[in-house]
């Protein structure tokens, strides 16, 4: 089967505002997050991630998500998502005002219970909790597939595993559904393979990638993913991200490092660069640090 043509259009998902932050040691105010998101929305970002519903016992950076969703600025067309991990995080979310939700799950069992306490049949079981009445109410449902291309504790991960729970969260309601590169280790071959399979068994309308740069690899993979017609990929606003449960991964691939990859390819994305370079380095001032995207780092303030 031939690869198709590279998309002429792509949609960038920013996961600054909930991936990234999460992962700061520095805890932004309600005010500071709303700014970022609203800054990020007012760039052309058609995708924000805006928050988290889960315990701030285990990630207090994304307490208050409720108070943020609130009061981001909404656009016409512009999706806010949060991440809901159990019944209870959609509760919250729903009663915020949420009308798009992310759940999340692994291709590998030790990191899921690592990052859920929770076996990945367990995560189906309780996505079976709320997403079907989130559909019967009409919310967007985006499903999460981490450690796709290698797990920091099970090693190298069977792309097999991959597409059985990428079709697994198909049946279960979602509607978009994103392969994480979690450790960075992918390589572009393994992004053709993977990817690959995943096309033929669902909707590339309805698959992104997620790229961490951890080994520096990240634009080479999503011009792999391009190269398989996948036309939806994951950023953060000046890299900011990690894991927690991942040692050793770095950053997410930044949006800036992106847009500039893609605009240079002639790719449309509906995004202004500079824009998105501005919340970033206003970002970077409250947090105090510089940020890790290449391209925040070759331009002059």
């Amino acid at each position: 089967m031939s690869a198709p043509p590279l998309p002429s259009r792509v949609a960038v998902v920013e996961v600054g505002p909930r991936d990234g932050l999460q992962n700061e040691a520095a805890r932004l105010g309600i005010d500071e997050r709303v700014e970022f998101c609203d800054a990020l929305v007012a760039a052309g970002l058609p995708v924000v991630e805006v928050g988290a519903f889960v315990s701030p016992k285990w990630v207090p950076q994304m307490a208050g998500s409720d108070e943020v969703l609130r009061r981001v600025k909404r656009r016409s067309g512009v999706r806010l998502p949060v991440l809901v991990p159990n019944r209870v995080g959609f509760e919250a979310a729903r009663a915020a005002g949420a009308r798009e939700i992310a759940v999340f799950t692994a291709a590998s069992e030790t990191f899921n219970r690592k990052n859920t306490n929770a076996s990945i049949a367990e995560s189906f079981s309780r996505f079976a909790e709320f997403v079907p009445e989130a559909k019967k109410e009409g919310l967007w449902v985006r499903g999460y597939v981490s450690t796709c291309f290698g797990c920091p504790y099970e090693g190298p991960v069977d792309p097999a595993r991959v597409l059985e729970v990428a079709l697994r969260l198909r049946e279960s309601g979602c509607d978009e559904i994103s392969i994480g590169d979690t450790i960075g280790v992918a390589v572009p071959t393994q992004v053709h393979d993977v990817m690959g399979r995943l096309a033929q068994a669902l909707a590339r309308a309805a698959l992104a990638v997620h790229f961490h740069d951890t080994r520096g690899t990240a634009l080479a993979n999503v011009l792999a993913a391009l190269e398989e017609g996948i036309a939806i990929v994951d950023s953060s606003a000046g890299g900011l991200g990690g894991c927690p449960y991942a040692p050793g991964a770095s950053g997410n691939l930044a949006t800036e490092d992106l847009l500039y990859m893609l605009q240079g390819m002639g790719i449309e994305t509906g995004v202004d660069l500079g824009a998105v370079v501005r919340a970033s380095r206003a970002l970077a001032l409250r947090l105090g640090r510089g940020l890790t995207s290449r391209y925040l780092q070759a331009t002059p303030e």
